[in-house]
C-alpha cells in the first residue's frame, strides 16, 4: 500500500512539498488547510479543508486515514496546531517532522526591535513612530486597537476582523511583493515605522530590505519555540531526506 502522508499547510513550503511528493511515485499525500482563507493558492494533491478538533481529532483523524508520516508545514506562528500535532503524532506513534523556514537575521544596517509578543510590540510603537505598517496578520489586530493615536497601513488578502485601531487603513492585495513595491508602499503612506512577526523565508523578506533602505525601525514580533522533542527541517529537501529514512 502507498505510504501516506499528511501536511499541515498553508504555507508556501507546504505547497512546494506536496508538489515534490506527488509526482514521486508511491505516495498518497493530503495536505489540510485551516480555511481560514477563502481562495487558498493552489495545491497538488488531496485537499483537506478545516480543523480537526483538536488533538485528539488529528489522533483520530491519523489512525483512521492510515496516515504513514505527519509533516507540520503550518507558520511559524501557529503555535497551537504545532503543538496539536506534536501530541497526536506522540498519541498513534505515527513519526512527524516540522517544516520550519530559518528565521530572519538583522544586518548591521537594520533597527530592529526584538519582542516576544504583539502586545510588547504595541507597548514599544508610541516611542518610534506615529504612522504604522502593521504587518502580523489580519486576525491580531486586537493587540493594536487601545493606540488611538497612531495610523495603522494594515495589508492583507481579506478584510481583516475586529477589533482593530480606529485609525487603520486596510489594503486588500495578494503578494509576492517587490522590494520596490514595499519602498513605494512605505514612502507613499508616510510610515516611518514597521511590525512584524519573524516569518523567515523570502517571500515576504522585501519589507525589510526597503525599511532597511529607508532606515526604518522595525518591531519584530520572536516567534515561539517548537514543542519539546520535535525533529524540525528547514526546508522541503530536508523532508524528503526525512521520509527516505522514516518510511518503509
Amino acid at each position: 500500500m502507498s505510504p501516506h502522508v499528511l501536511i499541515l499547510g498553508g504555507t508556501t513550503e507546504a505547497r512546494e512539498l506536496a508538489a515534490a511528493l506527488t509526482v514521486r511515485p508511491g505516495f498518497r499525500v493530503t495536505t489540510s488547510l485551516a480555511g481560514r482563507v477563502t481562495r487558498p493558492g493552489a495545491v497538488t494533491g488531496d485537499v483537506r479543508i478545516g480543523g480537526f478538533g483538536g488533538a485528539e481529532g488529528l489522533a483520530d483523524w491519523l489512525r483512521e486515514e492510515r496516515v504513514d508520516a505527519l509533516v507540520d508545514a503550518t507558520h511559524p506562528f501557529a503555535q497551537a496546531i504545532t503543538a496539536n500535532a506534536a501530541r497526536a503524532a506522540a498519541a498513534t506513534g505515527v513519526p512527524s517532522v516540522v517544516l520550519r523556514r530559518p528565521g530572519w537575521q538583522p544586518g548591521p544596517q537594520d533597527r530592529w526591535h526584538l519582542v516576544d509578543s504583539l502586545n510588547e510590540a504595541a507597548d514599544l510603537l508610541p516611542r518610534l513612530g506615529r504612522r504604522v505598517f502593521l504587518t502580523t496578520g489580519r486576525l491580531e489586530l486586537a493587540a493594536f486597537a487601545h493606540l488611538t493615536d497612531l495610523h495603522f497601513v494594515v495589508r492583507s488578502v481579506e478584510l481583516p476582523e475586529p477589533p482593530m485601531p480606529p485609525h487603520t487603513e486596510v489594503l486588500l492585495v495578494r503578494g509576492p511583493f517587490t522590494v520596490a513595491d514595499e519602498s513605494a508602499l512605505l514612502y507613499d503612506h508616510c510610515i516611518d515605522v514597521l511590525v512584524t512577526k519573524d516569518s523567515g523565508g523570502e517571500a515576504t523578506a522585501a519589507k525589510l530590505t526597503a525599511a532597511r533602505e529607508l532606515a526604518l525601525p522595525v518591531v519584530v514580533v520572536r516567534r515561539p519555540s517548537l514543542p519539546g522533542g520535535v525533529t524540525a527541517v528547514p526546508d522541503v529537501a530536508g523532508v524528503e531526506a526525512w521520509l527516505g529514512l522514516n518510511l518503509p
